[in-house]
């Protein structure tokens, strides 16, 4: 399991922290996940669908298909385990067969996570749990950290 941290500028007033649990690759099937899961995801995309450019002009198909869950409307807090704790819990993470699928479908899974952390003195907080589940199911835990 990775954890990347990439450091970003930020505007005022934004959320500092939330998650999202995301399944990526040409290989999504959203409606698979969307079964498999059982529950409505926030973006459900799979590759070739239409993308619209700047300004609503023109449309591009996507290179790769996209299907996930977010905690940014969910859950009000700005640490990172609150927002990683409920989208194990609302996934049912680990599940047994959950990293054969996603290589079979040649699809990865991750973590994302929205940091802020404009003094430069918060740390992220990523349960040893949570690594562990991402690292059971061959997924990685991504921090993007807005300064």
């Amino acid at each position: 399991m990775a954890t990347r941290i990439k450091t970003t500028g930020v505007s005022a007033e934004v959320r500092l922290a939330y998650a999202s649990f995301t399944i990526g690759g040409e290989g999504v099937v959203p409606q698979f996940w969307t079964d498999y899961f059982g529950v409505k995801p926030s973006v459900a995309k799979s590759k070739g669908d239409p993308i619209r450019g700047p300004g609503g002009l023109g449309t591009m198909g996507r290179r790769t298909g996209v299907w996930s869950v977010s905690s940014a409307s969910v859950i009000s807090s700005d640490q990172l385990a609150p927002h990683l704790r409920y989208l194990t819990s609302y996934l049912a993470l680990p599940r047994a067969d959950l990293r054969v699928l996603l290589e079979q479908a040649g699809v990865s899974a991750r973590m994302f996570c929205f940091w802020v952390n404009e003094s430069g003195d918060r740390i992220p907080d990523i349960p040893a749990d949570i690594r562990s589940t991402m690292e059971a199911i061959g997924g990685t835990i991504e921090i993007d950290e807005y300064r």
